[in-house]
């Protein structure tokens, strides 16, 4: 797998390109990496909703879930779906819109500052092998290519309001992994 970058996108993801997104502030550098879980509709894998939710294209009467999210703009970096296929939908060079309201060791809105990685899944399934063995490279790559200081989940960035990507996912692995990050482990 090529695991090049090109202007901020890899090479070997599946590139749909969001309009939520924007420039971070300037002098700002990429320190921290997020981590969530989505599917849509809840507990639903392998559709195309979830591209179209980064991408305003979103159907609200497909399903009852979807009519609330119609005019949510949210996006990602990173997607990987659970049989490890990589979408990326928003350059890394740029601020993607995952976190929301946050804070990060004294720091507001983590999306200045980081790069928002989604899995396909919920707090309440593992995660697969296939999205793991596409993770690690990734997590490598970006480490290498920013100053990263620690890879979190949305439920650390957002407690109370977020518990993705959960208890579930395999942090013991990835402190194992990325010691020099600081990783935590699950908050639930």
């Amino acid at each position: 797998m090529d695991m090049a970058f090109q202007g901020g996108w890899l090479s070997s993801a599946r590139r749909i390109i969001s309009p939520n997104f924007d420039a971070r502030p300037a002098n700002e550098t990429v320190s921290l990496i997020v981590l969530h879980s989505i599917s849509l509709p809840p507990e639903e894998f392998g559709g195309h909703h979830v591209a179209a939710l980064f991408t305003n294209t979103l159907d609200g009467a497909a399903h009852p879930y979807f009519a609330p999210l119609v005019d949510t703009r949210v996006s990602a970096h990173f997607f990987i779906r659970r049989d490890g296929g990589s979408i990326q939908f928003v350059s890394a060079e740029d601020r993607a819109w995952h976190a929301g309201k946050s804070r990060w060791q004294g720091r507001e809105n983590c999306n200045d500052f980081s790069i928002g990685i989604e899995l396909e899944g919920s707090e309440r399934q593992a995660f697969t092998p296939a999205q793991y063995a596409a993770l690690w490279p990734l997590l490598t790559l970006l480490c290498a290519r920013y100053p990263i200081r620690a890879i979190v989940g949305h439920e650390h960035i957002a407690p109370g309001r977020k518990t993705d990507p959960g208890p579930h996912f395999d942090w013991p692995t990835l402190a194992r992994r990325f010691p020099e990050q600081g990783v935590i482990e699950s908050a639930g």
